[in-house]
């Protein structure tokens, strides 16, 4: 009956619109007060124990840098050089802008991790050069919300480093070096049907007549911001520092670009780039925070070995199973953010994952890609909405465009199921 009483009382909260964070604490608070019914106030002591045990822990000091690598690149004019770098690679023509716009986000994945961030880095700069193109709003949004998705695959990525605290026997590195290979394949296949669908329905009719930038002018412009990933990624590789440490390094390599460089920074800017940064992260840290207390009180209801044999007895088999949890959690995508499916679904899921035996690597990968394809799922989409409120359109006008995209990456999952390799040749290769 608490059991019930929990999940009900969540879902509950979470209808009367009640914020994700405090909905998985208050829930799990409760759910602990009644099941120690004798000594309850001596129980509610787990409460704030959990709440700093689920906030104490040292790879979560990446997030708060990384986000702040996402403000800082935002608004340092990095993107709108990137973009004229890639277009003058491609050059102009119906379908390109959407290749330049999902291989700059693809590009910014690997500098902050954030899909939000991103999509409005990108979405700021490609949904206005889209428009004076001729492609539609709502065309425009999907394609940059869609490749915004890819940011939390291509390392590094922050629902990596909640991954692995929820799961020690998965560390960063191996996880970043996993997401790779499938962000890659991930962000080609987007590319495939918003080509293919600007064409089709003859969008960027404009984009033909407008200028191509000189390749080196635009190359030496782009060049300290196709230097980041590289001064990041190749920075923990070589054992210069770890992921938590990069997250620094990248802040004070973007302040350098945007104050130095660019001039596109003020000192004035700061503020306001903290603030902003400082505030997102405060609300990821503090529903990690809150959703320990939801996990515990999981643990201490002993609700997650019944749950797991229900599931492995269930006589749909190990294929069957992981469809049902495909088809689960995507659904759950369409309602709740990435970092909260993690929290809430991770402890259920691992027990799963554990008794098939499955590499909890790849088992971090599939999971990521499933909260990727949520990301820009209506009906609540956190990239698409970042990209509708910057093209100004409704979400229910992308529906027609983006589930193209959403089918071509769900190809990517099928493959990533299908052929485990494509995640852990990589890690392996590496030595993780």
């Amino acid at each position: 009956m608490i059991v019930t009483l929990l999940f009900l009382a969540f879902i509950a909260m979470m209808l009367a619109g009640v914020p994700i964070g405090a909905a998985l604490g208050l829930a799990g608070a409760t759910a602990i007060a009644l099941a120690n019914g004798d000594s309850q106030w001596f129980g509610l002591l787990a409460v704030p124990q959990n709440f700093y045990a689920g906030l104490g822990k040292y790879p979560l000091l990446a997030i708060p840098m990384f986000v702040l690598v996402g403000s800082i690149f935002d608004r340092s004019g990095v993107a709108l050089r990137l973009v004229n770098f890639a277009v003058a690679i491609v050059g102009r023509g119906p379908g390109m802008l959407p290749l330049v716009a999902i291989a700059v986000a693809m590009f910014l994945g690997g500098i902050s991790g954030s899909g939000p961030a991103c999509a409005a880095a990108v979405g700021g700069v490609m949904i206005a050069a889209m428009h004076r193109a001729g492609y539609p709003a709502a065309f425009s949004a999907s394609v940059v919300g869609a490749a915004a998705a890819t940011d939390i695959l291509i390392p590094p990525s922050v629902a990596f480093i909640i991954y692995s605290v929820l799961v020690p026997g998965a560390s960063v590195p191996a996880l970043f070096a996993a997401g790779m290979v499938p962000g890659l394949l991930a962000g080609l296949a987007l590319i495939v049907p918003a080509v293919w669908l600007s064409r089709r329905h003859k969008m960027g009719a404009l984009e033909a007549s407008m200028p191509r930038p000189p390749f080196w002018a635009s190359f030496w412009q782009a060049i300290w911001g196709l230097a980041a990933p590289v001064l990041i990624l190749g920075g923990m590789r070589a054992g210069w520092f770890t992921p938590t440490e990069a997250a620094v390094v990248a802040v004070f390599y973007g302040l350098f670009i945007g104050m130095v460089v660019y001039r596109t920074i003020s000192v004035r800017d700061l503020f306001p780039i903290l603030r902003e940064s400082g505030e997102l992260s405060a609300v990821i840290l503090l529903v990690v925070s809150l959703a320990s207390i939801f996990a515990y009180s999981l643990s201490t209801l002993g609700v997650i070995d019944p749950l797991t044999n229900a599931i492995v007895n269930s006589g749909l088999g190990e294929y069957g199973i992981l469809a049902l949890l495909i088809l689960m959690l995507i659904t759950v995508g369409m309602f709740l953010d990435g970092i909260s499916i993690f929290l809430i679904f991770v402890p259920l899921l691992l027990p799963i994952a554990q008794f098939y035996q499955w590499d909890l690597v790849w088992f971090g990968v599939i999971l990521t890609l499933k909260v990727a394809l949520g990301q820009f799922t209506p009906p609540l989409a956190v990239n698409l909405m970042v990209s509708c409120r910057i093209a100004n359109v409704r979400m229910e006008e992308t529906v027609r465009w983006v589930a193209w995209m959403l089918a071509a990456m769900f190809l990517v999952l099928v493959a990533v199921i299908a052929f485990p390799e494509l995640a852990l040749w990589l890690p392996r290769k590496l030595g993780y």
